[in-house]
C-alpha cells in the first residue's frame, strides 16, 4: 500500500526543502551522490542490507550489501585518485551492465570527477565523437569492448588512461592501458571523499539532437534533491521494496533511477545483463520477487506479442507498483498490463536535460491510458504556442510543453555549446522539444517530437549523425534520414540514399551499408531499411527537406512544398 499521500496533498504548499531535510542536507553543505548512496546508507545501520543483486549470462550471480557498495566504490575511487584523477576530470564508464558499472559510477563522483557513462553498444566513431567533446581523461571498459576504444586512441592525446576490468593476462595490454580488479584490489575502509557542494558537475550523458553533434548534458550533485524525492514518491518505493530498472546506465533512465533514486533511499536493486526475452524477464521477477518495476514502452509491446498466456507461466504476485519512460506508453499497453500483472504500468515523462520526472501518473491518482499524467510536485508545466510561446489556455490545444526553470535536476548547461542550451529557453519557459495538449483535467497527452530526432525504443538518434556516417560508406552519394513507424518500437531509421556512379541498389549492398553504420555508431542508429532514390528532395538553397520523406512514410499531408528546388 502506498504510504505517500495523495497527489493533492503533495502539491499543496510544495517545498524542495522536504527532500533536503529528509536527507539532512543544509543550504552550502558537501553534498555528494556517491556519499549518499553508500556511506550514508551505512551510517543508518543498513551497512548489511543488500544493494544489488546482479544476474549475468548462464545465470551468474552476484550479490552486494550497501557496506560492500560503500567499499566497492571508496576502492575505485583511490584507484582513480592514485592515477592523478581529481575534481572535474571526465571518466568515461564504456561497460555492460556489469557490477563495475554501478560501483564505478559512485566511485568518480566520490573524488570529485564527473561520470560520463556511455551505452557499451557503441561503436568506435559514436565513441570518439563523446570522448572528443568532453575531453575524456580516462575511460573505464571491458576486454570486449577495449578494440574499440583502441582504434580511435592515437587521435585523443588526451585520453591518458584505458582502464580493463577485467583483464585476463593472457594478452598484453598497449599503450595507456592499465588493468583494475576490483575483486583483487585491497579493500578501502577509510576514503577521504572529496567535498562537492550543490553545483559541484556529476553526471556528463550525451543525448542526439536534430542537426550537430550529441550534446554532453552537464548535472550537478545537487539533482538528487530531485531524483530522491521522484523515487521515494512517483515509484514509491519502501523499505522492503525489491526493485529492478531496466534501463542500461548509459541513458539517464539508467543513473537517476537505476543507481541515484533507489541507493540514495537504501533500497535493493537487481540488475540483468542478459539481453531481452520475454521468459528471462518473468524468470527473473519470479525468482527475485521484484515488487517495483522501472520498464520501457519498448519491452512492454514486445511482452504483450509474446502474449498473455507466457505471464501465467510464472508466479510475478510479488509485483506491487510499475511504471514506464522513454518514450510515449500507448493506451493499449496500460490496459493490457492491468489485465495480465493485476496494476497498470504508469507513464512518466521526463528526458535528459531535465535529469528527473516531470508529468506522472502519481500512485493513487486516476489513470487515464494513454496520458503522461500531471505535473510533479514543484514542477510548473503548461503548453505554450508555437508562435508566441505563450501558455495555451484552451484545453486540447496542442503546443509546446513547456517547464518553468529551477527545479534541482535540471541540466547546467550543455557541454562547450552554451549557445545551444541558451536557445532552450524561451520567453521565461524551458522547453523540452516535444508537443501535447492539456485536458480539461490537467492531464498532459503527448503527441509528437517538434524535431526530427528519431525516438526508437526510447533512446534518441540523431539523423544528422546517421546521414553524416552512411556519407562516409563508398557507395553512397547522399542521405536523408527519418523515422518510420513500428509496432514494438513506435518508430526506427529508414534511411533514403542516392548512389555513386558504378553502384547497383539490391540487398546485398542494403546489408552491407547497415551492417557499415551498426559498427560505426550502434545497433540502434542502423537503418532498418534503405529505400534507394534517384535524387532526394531539397529546397532551392539545396537543403534536404525531411519532413517530406517523414511526411509520406507516416501518411500525413505533404504541407508547403513552394520551396522545393524543382517545384514549378
Amino acid at each position: 500500500m502506498s504510504n505517500i499521500g495523495s497527489y493533492d496533498e503533495r502539491i499543496k504548499d510544495f517545498s524542495w526543502a522536504l527532500s533536503e531535510k529528509e536527507l539532512e542536507y543544509r543550504d552550502g553543505d558537501v553534498i555528494n551522490i556517491g556519499w549518499y548512496c553508500s556511506d550514508r546508507i551505512c551510517q543508518q545501520g543498513n551497512g548489511d542490507k543488500p544493494a544489488l543483486i546482479w544476474e549475468g549470462l548462464g545465470g551468474v550471480e552476484k550479490r552486494y550489501t550497501f557496506n560492500d557498495v560503500r567499499l566497492a566504490s571508496n576502492t575505485i575511487g583511490h584507484f582513480l585518485r592514485g592515477l592523478g584523477i581529481s575534481a572535474e576530470d571526465r571518466v568515461c564508464l564504456f561497460m555492460d551492465k556489469i557490477p563495475e558499472l554501478y560501483l564505478g559510477f559512485l566511485g568518480v563522483l566520490k573524488i570529485g570527477a564527473i561520470a560520463q557513462p556511455l551505452f557499451s553498444a557503441f561503436g568506435d566513431e559514436s565513441l570518439y565523437v563523446r570522448l572528443e567533446n568532453a575531453r575524456t581523461k580516462a575511460i573505464i571498459t571491458q576486454r570486449k569492448h577495449v578494440g574499440k576504444v583502441r582504434k580511435i586512441v592515437e587521435k585523443m592525446p588526451w585520453l591518458e588512461h584505458i582502464i580493463i576490468v577485467d583483464h585476463d593476462g593472457k594478452k598484453e595490454l598497449k599503450e595507456r592501458e592499465t588493468v583494475f580488479s576490483l575483486e583483487n584490489a585491497d579493500p578501502v575502509e577509510q576514503f577521504e571523499i572529496h567535498p562537492t557542494t550543490a553545483e559541484s558537475p556529476s553526471v556528463l550523458h550525451y543525448t542526439s539532437g536534430t542537426t550537430g553533434q550529441p550534446k554532453g548534458v552537464k548535472h550537478v550533485h545537487y539533482s538528487l534533491i530531485s531524483q530522491y524525492l521522484t523515487a521515494r514518491w512517483v515509484l514509491d518505493l519502501q523499505d522492503g521494496d525489491i526493485y529492478w530498472c531496466t534501463a542500461d546506465p548509459g541513458w539517464v533512465t539508467g543513473t537517476s533511477y537505476g543507481i541515484i533514486g533507489p541507493w540514495s533511499l537504501g533500497i535493493t536493486q537487481c540488475v540483468l545483463d542478459t539481453g531481452f526475452s520475454p521468459d528471462s524477464w518473468y524468470k527473473f521477477i519470479q525468482k527475485n520477487r521484484v515488487t517495483v518495476w522501472y520498464s520501457a514502452p519498448t519491452a512492454i509491446r514486445s511482452l504483450m506479442k509474446a502474449g498473455s498466456e507466457k505471464v501465467k507461466e510464472y508466479d510475478l504476485s510479488s509485483l506491487r507498483h510499475l511504471a514506464s519512460v522513454g518514450e510515449p506508453l500507448n493506451a493499449e499497453a496500460v490496459i493490457w498490463s492491468e489485465k495480465v500483472f493485476g496494476r497498470p504500468f504508469l507513464d512518466t515523462y521526463w528526458q535528459t536535460e531535465t535529469g528527473s520526472m516531470m508529468l506522472t501518473n502519481f500512485p493513487g491518482m486516476k489513470v487515464k491510458p494513454g496520458s503522461m499524467g500531471k505535473p510533479f510536485p514543484g514542477i510548473i508545466a503548461t503548453v505554450v504556442d508555437v508562435d508566441t510561446f505563450e501558455p495555451i489556455a484552451e484545453p486540447g490545444k496542442v503546443g509546446l510543453i513547456a517547464f518553468k526553470p529551477g527545479w534541482p535536476a535540471m541540466m547546467r548547461t550543455y557541454w562547450n555549446n552554451e549557445e545551444t542550451y541558451n536557445s532552450k529557453f524561451i520567453n521565461g519557459w524551458y522547453l523540452p522539444g516535444d508537443r501535447a495538449h492539456i485536458d480539461n483535467e490537467g492531464y498532459f497527452w503527448f503527441t509528437g517530437r517538434d524535431d526530427d530526432v528519431i525516438n526508437t525504443g526510447g533512446h534518441l538518434v540523431s539523423p544528422f549523425e546517421v546521414e553524416s556516417a552512411l556519407l562516409e560508406h563508398e557507395a553512397v552519394a547522399e542521405s536523408a534520414v527519418v523515422a518510420k513507424p513500428d509496432e514494438v518500437n513506435m518508430e526506427v531509421v529508414k534511411a533514403f540514399v542516392t548512389l555513386k556512379p558504378g553502384f547497383e541498389p539490391g540487398p546485398d549492398l542494403e546489408l552491407k551499408i547497415m551492417n557499415f553504420i551498426r559498427k560505426k555508431l550502434s545497433p540502434l542508429a542502423m537503418p532498418q531499411e534503405i529505400e534507394y532514390v534517384d535524387n532526394l528532395p531539397k529546397t532551392r538553397s539545396g537543403k534536404i527537406m525531411r519532413r517530406l520523406l517523414h511526411a509520406r512514410e507516416w501518411g500525413e499531408e505533404i504541407g508547403d512544398t513552394s520551396t522545393l528546388e524543382d517545384d514549378e
